[in-house]
This record gives C-alpha cells, structure tokens and sequence, in this order.
C-alpha cells in the first residue's frame, strides 16, 4: 500500500523534504498494517527494514543481563524505530511489537539510497532531523530514575552546607570527643596549677562562657546538616518509590503475559478435545 507525499510530509524524519523528493520517496515506501500483539520483528531478524508509525503505538524493548525485558521506546506518530539495524544492515537487537491496530511506514535501505542517489541534499535534511531525535534520546537518558542521590545533593549544596555537614561530621566523631576532652583537662590543670595567677580560676566562669557560646553555634549547625540529611531521606524514597513503580508495572505485564498464555493453552486444550471427540465419533462410525 503506497502513500501520498502529503502523506510522507506528516512524517518529521522527512518533513524537511521539498516535494520532488517526498514524491520520489513516496513511490518507494510502503505502508504495512499490523494488528494489535502482533510482532514487528524480534531480536536476530535480518535488519531489512526500518519503521516509521503512521498510526497506533509500538513497544519497542530488549532483554537485560537478567533476561528481564525492558522497555526501549515506545514511538508514537511520526517516530521511528529499527533504523539503526537497516542503516549497519545487522540484525535487530530489540523486539518490536504492535499495542493496538497500528500502520507503519515501512523504509529499505535500498528506498533511502534511490532517494539520495537522486537528490543527494535529502541526506542532509533527514540526518538534521536525525539529529534532534538523537540529542532528545540523549535527554531522556540523563533523566532517568536510575540516580545517585548523594551527587545530586552534592551538585546544589553551598559552601556554607558543606561546612555544616563537616562541622557535624566531625561533631559526632570520636576524635572530637577524645581532643575535646583533652582540651578541657588541660585547661583546668593550668589554671588550678596557677591558683592566683590563674586567668579563669575556679569555678571556670570563661571557660562555661566558651561552652555556651560553642553550644549556641554547633545546634544549629548541626540542625542545617540534619535538613539536608532528611532531604536525602526524601529523595531516596522518591527513587525507591519510582524504581518500586516501574517493577510493579514489570509484574503486572509478565501477569498479563501468564493470562494471555494460559488462555491461549486453554484454546489449544479445547480444540485436541474437539478432535478428539470427532476422532471417536469417526471410529464408532465406521465400526458399525
């Protein structure tokens, strides 16, 4: 089934076409049908042939290390997919499938090489729109839930964040508690030591003023980094629940998958016992 030009024009990857070369194009490509659940191509098919949808949505996915199936890209009008296999002219390493009644523009190699044989320029409009889809793929990659929380906090923090997180780090270590002590011991020593040249004797009047004033200063500090502390805590639940999300929507597809499976063995199960029941009905006629 061919297509117009105007037809071809809806298409971004060759919106930048004038008409000659949407009318040249047009004459080579073609429009497949495809009805819902059905594959496009899977993973080892020869790259033939690249995709473009017209209509309906695709899946496109792969299978991880884990042998979990990941969804890749999910093109909707106008987006392609399985270019990059036509254009190295390997095998696809992603599976295609239709999720409702779909219509793809479907473009050969051999379609691109014709339209640039004749109109070398085409090249450069379709590796400029090419090129968007790339930096907006490149987008979407920075953006995913997959981040490390700590470098995001670390990449907004300020200087005066910082100090406070070193201030209440090293707060509540033991090597302030051992050298604060120790500080404190010298001092009274000394100033015992001294008795009447002593310059804070007993009971230590400069020496609680110190403290107070090291006390009125270390709570809030300490509050600051226990702010960003709870921001963390937030973040990390953020992803947790966005990671929790995704595994969720994982299951329910692998259940739909089971249903549709056991629905299909179901159908399987029925027809060898209506063959089998037509068997015997065959077998008692010929006997009698």
């Amino acid at each position: 089934m061919n297509l117009t030009k105007d037809e071809l024009r809806h298409v971004p990857l060759f919106a930048l076409l004038d008409d000659e070369e949407a009318a040249l194009l047009a004459t080579q490509v073609e429009l497949k049908r495809f009805a819902p659940r059905q594959r496009i191509y899977k993973i080892g098919d020869p790259g033939k042939n690249a995709y473009v949808v017209m209509s309906g949505g695709v899946t496109v996915s792969t299978v991880d290390e884990d042998n979990q199936e990941v969804v890749v890209a999910e093109p909707g009008h106008g987006e392609f997919f399985g270019f990059a296999s036509m254009l190295e002219q390997t095998a696809h390493q992603t599976n295609a499938v239709a999720t409702e009644e779909t219509t793809c523009l479907e473009i050969s190699r051999d379609d691109i090489a014709i339209l640039l044989e004749r109109k070398p320029m085409a090249g450069m409009d379709m590796l400029t729109v090419l090129g968007r889809q790339f930096h907006a793929s490149q987008q979407l990659v920075r953006g995913r839930a997959s981040r490390n929380v700590n470098q995001l906090i670390e990449e907004d923090a300020t200087w005066g964040e910082r100090i406070a997180d070193e201030v209440a780090r090293f707060g509540g270590s033991w090597a302030f508690i051992i050298s604060f002590l120790i500080v404190l011991m010298v001092y009274t020593m000394i100033n015992i030591v001294l008795r009447g040249k002593a310059w804070d004797p007993y009971p230590f009047i400069l020496l609680n003023l110190f403290l107070s004033m090291l006390a009125a200063i270390q709570a809030p500090v300490i509050m600051m980094s226990q702010n960003r502390q709870d921001t963390k805590d937030r973040l990390r639940g953020e992803l947790d629940f966005d990671v929790n999300r995704r595994a969720e929507s994982e299951i329910q597809g692998l259940a739909r998958k089971l249903n549709l499976l056991s629905d299909k063995l179901g159908d399987i199960d029925d027809l060898l016992r209506e063959q089998r029941t037509s068997a015997g009905q065959g077998y008692s006629t010929m006997g009698s």
